[in-house]
Order: structure tokens, then C-alpha cells, then sequence
């Protein structure tokens, strides 16, 4: 029985220790970002400076506070789960050292306060974000984070883990997705800063004995700083790795090419919903014994941003907004009244005209990796032109004009043809 009440009397005291302890225990936490695949500490880069200016004026306060005793920082980084594993191990180990050297200036703490804890990728942090947002694919995506390993080894081997299948999904599209909208957030490091405080002794006067009461509070003040998305484990030869995603799109405006002018457009993929696309269209047709010209050539540079439920979910595709810019030149005669773009025997710039305006489109899945773009813009055309009539063999001048048009300038209804690695429509129009 004594045993009993001994060991229970043991238990108690250890909890009373810990909750002691705990009820001690402070926090002050700040967090750094950098910019993907630097290891550069820029204050100016979300506000870093801000926040790391308020935290080291609390860690001055303490330093002047007779009642606290800084025990250590302790830098402790993360790993992003896209890129190579040696270069990100590295890329986390050089951005906690800029880390450590701020603060060493920034507190005039000896180095023997610093310390350093690369623990990989923060899965536990992924998955609370991918279930708390509406991302395309969530559910498959948390089914392999809860139960897939990190690594699965056969034969000695790495075959196959986490990381891949993530990837792999869906042709990638549920990664590129985290990789725009989550991984960002978790590309800085974490710096924990743990501050021990002990309070001096506290003379307690009664009547007549004297009772010096000492107590001894240990605070651990967490802080912190980056999270870099790198991983801890070295990536072996077998495991292929993600590489970046290449979408684009060649493609043909059908309503030129039913005017008889051949035409030839691509669009670059940016990221975050963002493309760069440009058009050329040559016709050069004539007849001369009839005074028939069909000539036309100019190109087009436009910046896109798709936006809406299906441009989540694939790239290149749904409603669209953009701005463009277009330089051509003309001559068009069918037997009667002639125009002509620009000055006749000038150079090349001098018989251009040009547009600039606004487009809204919507680009709709007809095929696996087949669009149809629809497209509508309007703005300004200006620019030089020519009328003349055609007289026998000759071309009499009429006038020269300058346009200055503001209205509908664009029209497509293209045929868009989807390349890259993923780049394709599911069935049912879903990406």
C-alpha cells in the first residue's frame, strides 16, 4: 500500500512539475519569406522587415528585463516537396544561415545561442491546407497524403513514394495546383527562438521570521522564421523527378481562315492563370487581268489571364480577359475601288497600321487536346491608307485617308490544339 501512495505521490509531483513548467512557457513567433530558389533575406519582400523589426525589439526588451535570460534561438527549417532534394536541403541549410546572421547583428547574441534544425517537408502543414481549401481533386489528394509513404523502398531501392504520386495525379494537375496556390506560402523558413527566464529571489518579511522564497520559471519563446519547401531525404537516381510543367497552344483563327488568309497563333502557359500568346496571318493573293487583290499580313502579341470554376481546374481553358496589340498592312481591290494600308514604296513601318484594345473569350473543350476559342475585342485602329481606282493597267490615286477607328478590331473563333505533358481534357470537358 505504502508503494501504491508512493509511486501515485511520484506521478502527481511530475505532473505538477510539467504543468509548472508549461504555465511558464512563452512564445513570440515571426516568419520570413523568400523567394523561390533564392536564399536571399530581402526585408522589402512581404513586409519581412516589419516583422522581423518588431520581433527583435521584443527580443531587446528581454535582454534588458533583469527577470529574463535569453537560453537560445533555434532556427529550425522546412522543406518545400517540389524540387531536388540535395538542392533543397542546401537551399534551406544557406537560408537559415542568413537567418542566424541577422539576428546575431540585429541582437548582438554570441553564436553559441544559435541552432540550426532541418526537419524536411512539412506534410502535416500541406495537408491542413488542402483540406481546408475547395482545390479540383482534394480528396484524392488527402487519401494520399494520410496513406502513402514518403518513401517506399524495394530491393534497397526508393520506387516509388509521397512525392510521385502526388505528381503523378491526374497527370499533375492536382501538384501544379499546390504549387501555385500552397507552396508559396510554405516556402520560408522557421526560426524557433526558445528563452529561458529566471526570476530573482523574492524576500518575504513576516513579523518576526525572515523566508526567502526562490522561484525559477523557465519560458521558451518559439519563433518563427522561414519555411523553406525542401525535402530532408536524399532523392535516389530511380525516383524520376517532377519536372516543371510546359503547357501551350498552337493554333488557327477559322473565320481568317475561311477569308482565305492562313494564319498561325501559339500561347505560352505563364502559371497562375496567366498566358502570352502571338498571331501571324500572311494572304497574298492576286489577279491581274481581272484587278483582284486579297493581301493582307500582320501579327498580334496578347497577355491573357483565364479566370472562373474550369480555368482552376486546366490551364488554357474558360472565360478570359486580355489586352492586345496588333501591326499590319493591306491592299484589297475586287475590280472597283481600291485601299491599300500604309504608304505605297515605303518601308515596312510605314505601311502598317495598327490596334490596341480589350478582348473577353471563352475557350471550351471539344476534344481531348482540341479547344475552340471564341474571342471578341475591341479598341483603337489607326493608321495610314491609300484609295485608288484600277484603270486599264494602271492604278490611279484617289486620296490618302487616316483611320481613326474605335469599335470591334478582333475576332476569333480558333482551333486550338493543347501541347504539354497534361495538357489534354478529360472526358466530359473536365480537366
Amino acid at each position: 500500500m505504502k508503494k501504491i501512495i508512493f509511486i501515485i505521490t511520484l506521478l502527481f509531483c511530475g505532473f505538477e512539475t510539467r504543468a509548472q513548467n508549461d504555465l511558464n512557457t512563452d512564445t513570440i513567433r515571426v516568419k520570413v519569406y523568400f523567394r523561390q530558389g533564392y536564399s536571399t533575406l530581402e526585408p522589402s519582400f512581404r513586409d519581412n522587415g516589419v516583422r522581423l523589426d518588431a520581433f527583435t525589439r521584443r527580443v531587446a526588451e528581454l535582454q534588458r528585463d533583469p527577470m529574463y535570460r535569453i537560453g537560445a534561438f533555434r532556427i529550425v527549417t522546412f522543406a518545400s516537396p517540389e524540387g531536388s532534394s540535395i538542392r533543397n536541403k542546401r537551399l534551406s541549410d544557406t537560408r537559415a544561415a542568413r537567418i542566424a546572421d541577422y539576428l546575431r547583428r540585429s541582437t548582438s547574441l554570441p553564436d553559441s545561442l544559435f541552432e540550426v534544425d532541418s526537419r524536411g517537408v512539412d506534410w502535416l502543414e500541406l495537408s491542413r491546407m488542402v483540406a481546408s481549401s475547395d482545390m479540383p481533386y482534394r480528396d484524392e489528394v488527402l487519401d494520399i497524403l494520410h496513406n502513402t509513404p514518403e518513401w517506399i523502398i524495394k530491393g534497397g531501392a526508393v520506387v516509388d513514394g509521397r512525392k510521385r504520386r502526388l505528381g503523378m495525379l491526374r497527370g499533375g494537375r492536382a501538384w501544379w495546383y499546390m504549387y501555385e496556390h500552397f507552396f508559396p506560402e510554405m516556402r520560408s523558413s522557421d526560426a524557433h527562438v526558445i528563452c529561458r527566464i529566471e526570476r530573482l529571489p523574492v524576500p518575504v518579511m513576516p513579523q518576526r521570521d525572515t523566508i526567502v522564497v526562490e522561484h525559477r520559471d523557465t519560458v521558451e519563446i518559439i519563433r518563427r522564421d522561414t519555411v523553406v519547401l525542401r525535402d530532408t531525404v536524399i532523392a535516389c537516381d530511380s525516383v524520376d523527378p517532377i519536372s516543371k510543367p510546359f503547357y501551350m497552344a498552337l493554333k488557327t483563327n477559322l473565320l481568317y481562315d475561311a477569308a482565305l488568309i492562313p494564319n498561325l497563333g501559339a500561347e505560352f502557359y505563364l502559371g497562375r492563370r496567366w498566358s502570352l500568346g502571338g498571331n501571324w496571318m500572311y494572304a497574298w493573293w492576286r489577279s491581274e487581268r481581272r484587278h483582284n487583290y486579297w493581301r493582307i499580313y500582320g501579327g498580334e502579341l496578347e497577355i491573357r489571364k483565364y479566370f472562373g470554376r474550369r480555368a482552376v481546374e486546366k490551364a488554357l481553358a474558360g472565360h478570359h480577359l486580355g489586352l492586345y496589340g496588333q501591326m499590319f498592312t493591306f491592299d484589297f481591290e475586287a475590280g472597283g475601288t481600291g485601299y491599300m494600308g500604309g504608304k505605297p514604296g515605303g518601308t515596312l513601318w510605314d505601311k502598317m497600321n495598327y490596334a490596341v484594345g480589350i478582348e473577353y473569350g471563352y475557350s471550351l473543350p471539344v476534344g481531348r487536346r482540341l479547344n475552340l476559342d471564341f474571342v471578341l475585342g475591341v479598341g483603337y485602329w489607326g493608321g495610314e491608307y491609300q484609295k485608288y481606282d484600277p484603270i486599264d493597267n494602271h492604278y490611279l490615286w484617289k486620296e490618302t485617308r487616316q483611320r481613326h477607328w474605335v469599335g470591334p478590331t478582333k475576332a476569333e473563333v480558333s482551333l486550338v490544339w493543347l501541347i504539354g505533358r497534361g495538357n489534354y481534357n478529360e472526358k466530359g470537358g473536365k480537366r
